[in-house]
């Protein structure tokens, strides 16, 4: 099945092999969201606006090394940014057990084993700190992300209206076509 992603893909200019892969986790989306509420984006071009065209501005805060997403869901913006980028090790989290199936099969599905999504929430995550954490509408307490931010680190977070708290200060803003990007940076004291 395609869901017509390819034209829509084809106006931001992202290498052949990053739209491909892009496009086949678009049109697993479309696949899944009718048997599992995933986006309210409805058609390829909302889905490419609102899930890929709106994390792309974020590329020039990701610093090198990994990538951990909180609240996945349906991908974006964490699984979309492990695609736009190099490969690195990413890590979705993602407690909801059908969401996690679909970002499991889609990782599979795209050949990405340096994406790794695991069925926890964020207080639950054991691993190392990122240089790098997303999260898109989740009302979570800033401080409350400290522990899985490696001092240094970048949080951008997607929409809301997020406050600086205590390790995070304010970084920079960004009005995207469809909300506001947040970026934050974790103090290096621990």
């Amino acid at each position: 099945m395609t869901g017509g992603h390819r034209p829509a893909l084809s106006l931001l200019g992202l290498p052949a092999e990053v739209a491909a892969a892009l496009e086949t986790y678009l049109d697993l989306l479309a696949a899944w969201n009718a048997r599992v509420n995933l986006t309210g984006a409805s058609d390829p071009e909302s889905r490419v606006s609102w899930l890929v065209a709106e994390v792309l501005p974020a590329l020039a805060w990701i610093q090198p090394g990994p990538l951990l997403d909180i609240g996945s869901g349906n991908g974006s913006p964490g699984f979309v940014l492990a695609l736009l980028r190099p490969p690195a090790r990413t890590t979705l989290l993602e407690p909801r057990t059908k969401r996690w199936a679909f970002l499991r099969e889609a990782a599979r599905t795209v050949g990405r084993a340096e994406i790794e999504v695991l069925r926890l929430r964020h207080d639950e995550y054991g691993g190392l700190p990122a240089p790098n954490v997303t999260l898109r509408a989740l009302a979570l307490p800033l401080g409350s992300l400290a522990a899985v931010a490696a001092p240094g680190a970048r949080l951008l977070v997607f929409g809301g209206h997020p406050r600086p708290e205590a390790p995070f200060a304010l970084e920079a803003e960004a009005s995207l076509p469809n909300s506001r990007l947040h970026v934050f940076r974790r103090g290096c004291s621990t």
